[in-house]
């Protein structure tokens, strides 16, 4: 279930027909996801939902844009277009959900982060390179709402780095600087100030960045009056429109209901910052939130009637199902057909995700049952640990975290106890540990065969002949080594580049080494991190200076 044909070629009217009522299709899985997804959480299976209900049609024309090489940072919201690029299904979403801790089950993160944090995988089994250039890649989402602006600036800014410097091995990350980094973002968390310094450094720095801004007019249950100036955050940034005299952005805006002019609107986005490098904001209002914010609340709470109803009127997936049969793509019959399908489809992965991670934690379950009742028959604190036992079996779908904080607690009622029952059930707790705590705790750090430990130390020679030198002359002397060694290192940050710092530890390198790669920036500490990092996920070796510590607390 993904995105097939390109809607602004010359297809036939079957071919045509297929690719709307798949985009449907997807469109319609998606909500069913969000609703389901949301009882699920409010039954108690899971913890916590936060869905991408109401913004499904504008992911569908994103998806019809984004190219393989491209990349996407952006936020819980983009389930539809993760789904419309083949890289989430509905298993997938529901297994995240829960918080299956098989990769295989929930490829974004193994269950270590809440659902709707979206992200590809970029390195093999081996910890190798993938080849980025043949794959849609997305990198993870993070919670905070807005981090994931400077990141987008390093993504985008590879492409440039890409294009510019043509002795880079690119062959696994880039085709000449074609792709194009996408960011979305909801329009309340364009009041964080990492976005206003994300816009501000791509505009300066002409990377090709699409931001999408999914704008409901609200943010959590704070309306926009409260969260932006007049309301409407492509208007106040009038002043980044480029011009036949100034370069800046250019800045689109689209109804999010509006199917064929969202593809027309993407398709331009994507022409224009892909061939040309320019950056471009897209500004995708009347989109509604059906289910509120998240699980947390109900948006009726803060809604009234009025809202309510205007918001059901301009609901995507309901102005799309419209739009199919007006203009006789498709019939009634034909739409509630999939309608039915896709919530028979969604019901039934929902059933087997949950039933993948239910049944291992059950089986968990029992086997500490049955070892605590063996444990317990001779105990002289038999009375307690039954009180325990019983509390656990009340659990109706218990976590990894129930069982065994019960069985440690078994464990201290048994304490003055010297039997083989007691000694099978220890045995059961170590080897508890011993195989699931990896599925927690893995790959926090390096892994590889690359890995920081595995590379051999370097000790400094002195002899009578070595020389007293500033400190300052060692670090610049280094850099160049580095720069010389390797094409893929890049160094930036305040006052990095033309004056080479302010305590000279690059002095002289970027008249070397040339302004792409040696190169100043703007006063912007948080951009400056996020080049780093999005540079990095694309292949090359960035090394990001901050004058001081103090600038970054």
């Amino acid at each position: 279930m993904q995105i097939k044909n390109d809607l602004t070629k010359n297809i036939t009217f079957e071919d045509f027909k297929n690719e709307v009522l798949n985009d449907y299709t997807i469109a319609v899985t998606s909500r069913e996801c969000s609703l389901l997804g949301r009882r699920e959480v409010l039954t108690g299976k899971a913890k916590f939902g936060i869905f991408g209900d109401g913004k499904e049609l504008p992911q569908l024309a994103w998806a019809k844009a984004f190219q393989n090489g491209d990349f996407r940072s952006g936020y819980y919201r983009d389930q539809t277009f993760m789904m419309a690029i083949g890289e989430l299904n509905i298993e997938q979403f529901f297994a995240g959900l829960y918080g299956t801790t098989d990769i295989t089950k929930d490829p974004m993160s193994a269950g270590r982060q809440i659902g709707g944090h979206f992200t590809t995988h970029s390195l093999d089994e081996n910890f190798d390179w993938k080849n980025l250039t043949t794959q849609k890649n997305s990198s993870s989402d993070i919670s905070p709402t807005g981090a994931q602006m400077p990141r987008l600036l390093g993504l985008a800014q590879a492409s440039k780095v890409y294009r510019s410097l043509k002795n880079l091995n690119s062959e696994k990350f880039s085709n000449s600087g074609n792709e194009v980094a996408w960011g979305t973002i909801g329009n309340a968390s364009t009041s964080e100030g990492v976005f206003f310094e994300t816009i501000n450094a791509a505009g300066v720095l002409q990377v090709p960045m699409v931001i999408s801004i999914w704008d409901d007019d609200y943010g959590i249950s704070v309306h926009a009056k409260h969260q932006t100036t007049k309301e409407n955050i492509s208007e106040i940034l009038k002043g980044f429109q480029r011009d036949s005299k100034q370069e800046g952005y250019e800045i689109l805006r689209v109804k999010g209901w509006d199917y064929v002019e969202l593809i027309n609107t993407y398709q331009k986005a994507s022409q224009i910052s892909r061939t040309k490098h320019i950056p471009v904001l897209i500004h995708v209002n009347e989109l509604s939130q059906p289910q509120g914010h998240s699980t947390s609340g109900s948006h009726e709470r803060y809604k009234n009637n009025e809202r309510l109803v205007w918001e059901k009127s301009i609901d995507c997936n309901l102005k799309f199902r419209d739009w199919i049969i007006s203009n006789d793509i498709a019939t009634e019959e034909e739409i509630t057909a999939i309608d039915r399908s896709a919530k028979k489809n969604v019901k039934e992965g929902k059933l087997k995700a949950w039933k993948e991670f239910s049944k291992p934690l059950e089986n968990e379950k029992q086997e500490v049952i049955k070892l605590m009742k063996s444990a317990a028959a001779m105990a002289s604190q038999k009375v307690f640990i039954h009180k325990l036992i019983s509390q656990l079996e009340q659990i109706y779908n218990p976590l990894r975290k129930d069982i065994i904080s019960t069985a440690r607690r078994v464990l201290k009622h048994l304490i003055h106890e010297n039997t083989p029952e007691k000694d099978q059930f220890v045995q059961w707790v170590n080897t508890f540990f011993e195989t699931n705590q990896p599925k927690y705790s893995s790959l926090l750090y390096s892994e590889s065969s690359s890995k920081a430990t595995n590379i051999q130390e370097v000790l400094p020679v002195f002899d009578e002949t070595s020389k007293l030198v500033d400190g300052r002359l060692i670090l610049r002397d280094n850099f160049d080594k580095i720069l010389n060694k390797y094409s893929e290192v890049l160094i930036f940050g305040e006052d990095t580049g033309a004056i080479g710092d302010v305590n000279q530890g690059l002095e002289g390198l970027q008249e070397k080494y040339g302004e792409m790669r040696v190169a100043d920036t703007g006063i912007r500490e948080a951009t400056i991190i996020g080049q780093g990092i999005g540079m990095a996920l694309r292949g090359l070796r960035p090394i990001a200076e901050i004058q001081y510590l103090d600038y970054m607390i």
